[in-house]
C-alpha cells in the first residue's frame, strides 16, 4: 500500500474525529442567541411554568403591604407570576438558560441569561423565591437535589472542555499519522483520551437531567411546574460519542494496518530491479553436444570451479536457473 493508500486510510478516522468536533462546537452554541430558533431548540432541560399555580399568600412577603399591592395579590395566578416575573418556559443550556413565552402556540424566546462558566440552573434565585413562602414550601425537597445538581453540573462542564480541547489535538497529531503508523499510535491514544472524556460528559448530563426531571415533576407538581429534556440536543451530543468512538477505531486500524510502503517485489526481487533468468549447466557434467564423462574413484565433475561434493550443502544448492539483470 503505498501513500495514496495510506490517505485513504488516515481520512476516513479524520472526517470523523471532524463531526465529533463539530457537533460538540453545536452543544456549546445551543442558548446562545435568543434570536436563533434552532439554536434556541438545543437545550439539555426545560420547565414549563404555562400552567403555574401560586397562591396570594405565598407571594405576599416579596410586595410591600397597600391598597394597590393588596389588590393585585388578590387576583388571578396570571398576576402573581407577573409580580415574580415568571416566564412561561425556562431552557438550560450548557452556559446558561432561555427563557420566553408562548405567542400564537410557538415559543418565543425573550431572555437570554450571561453565560458563566460551570453553570446550574437554580430556580430559587431565577424565579425570585428567595424571600418567599413558595422558597420554605419545596426548598427542603429539592435543597439536596440542587446541591448535586450544581457539584454534578461542574464536573460535566469540565468534561467537556477536555473533550473538546482534545478532539482538536487529535485532529493536529492526526496529520502525523499520514507519515507513520506511529503517529497513527500516538492519535489513537489522545483519540482514547478525547472519547473518554466526551462518553462521560454525555453520560453526565442524560443522567443529571433526567434526575433532576423527577425532582421537578415530584416536588414542584403541586404548582403545576413540569421539567422536560430536550431531545435536540442529546441527539447531538451522542452523535458526538459515536463519531468520537468511531474514529478511535479506525486510528488503532490505521497504526497496525496502512503501513504506507510500496510493494516494489518483481520478478522476485524485493530491489525493484527488472530481471531475467537463464539455463545454466547442470552441474552433474551435462554440455551441449556429446556427453563427456569420466569415472574413477573420488572422481567429481567440476562446474564453474564448484565441486560436486558441495552441491547440496547449505548454501550452495543447485538451480537451473539464475538471475541476469536487464
Amino acid at each position: 500500500m503505498g501513500k495514496v493508500g495510506r490517505f485513504a486510510c488516515i481520512f476516513t478516522p479524520m472526517a470523523l474525529t471532524i463531526a465529533s468536533l463539530v457537533c460538540l462546537i453545536i452543544v456549546g452554541l445551543g442558548g446562545t442567541n435568543k434570536n436563533n430558533s434552532d439554536l434556541n431548540n438545543l437545550y439539555f432541560f426545560r420547565a414549563n411554568t404555562t400552567d403555574i399555580v401560586v397562591k396570594p399568600e405565598d407571594i405576599s412577603k416579596n410586595i410591600p403591604h397597600n391598597p394597590l399591592t393588596d389588590a393585585i395579590i388578590n387576583q388571578t395566578t396570571a398576576a402573581a407570576k407577573e409580580a415574580l416575573d415568571v416566564k412561561d418556559f425556562y431552557h438550560v443550556s450548557l452556559w446558561n438558560y432561555c427563557a420566553g413565552d408562548f405567542n400564537n402556540g410557538t415559543d418565543k424566546v425573550t431572555y437570554c441569561s450571561p453565560r458563566k462558566n460551570e453553570f446550574w440552573f437554580n430556580p430559587v434565585d431565577v424565579w425570585g423565591l428567595n424571600n418567599t413562602n413558595i422558597d420554605q414550601l419545596f426548598s427542603k425537597e429539592l435543597r439536596n437535589g440542587l446541591n448535586a445538581y450544581r457539584v454534578t453540573a461542574k464536573w460535566m462542564f469540565i468534561a467537556y472542555v477536555i473533550a473538546v480541547v482534545s478532539t482538536i489535538v487529535e485532529i493536529l497529531v492526526g496529520f502525523f499519522a499520514l507519515f507513520s503508523r506511529i503517529g497513527s499510535l500516538a492519535t489513537t491514544i489522545v483519540s482514547t483520551i478525547s472519547s473518554f472524556f466526551l462518553i462521560a460528559f454525555a453520560l453526565t448530563a442524560t443522567i443529571l437531567y433526567s434526575v433532576l426531571m423527577g425532582s421537578f415533576n415530584g416536588a414542584l407538581k403541586k404548582y403545576n411546574i413540569h421539567g422536560s429534556m430536550g431531545k435536540n440536543m442529546y441527539v447531538v451530543v451522542w452523535l458526538a460519542v459515536a463519531f468520537s468512538f468511531g474514529a478511535g477505531l479506525f486510528w488503532l486500524f490505521s497504526s497496525c494496518c496502512c503501513s504506507g510502503r510500496s510493494n516494489r517485489i518483481k520478478y522476485g526481487d524485493a530491489s525493484g530491479r527488472k530481471g531475467a533468468y537463464e539455463r545454466v549447466d547442470s552441474p552433474y557434467g551435462h554440455r551441449e553436444g556429446p556427453a563427456h564423462f569420466q569415472t574413477g574413484p573420488g572422481y567429481q565433475t567440476p562446474h564453474h570451479g564448484m565441486p560436486l561434493n558441495d552441491v547440496g550443502q547449505k548454501g550452495t544448492a543447485y538451480e537451473p536457473y539464475r538471475r541476469v539483470d536487464v
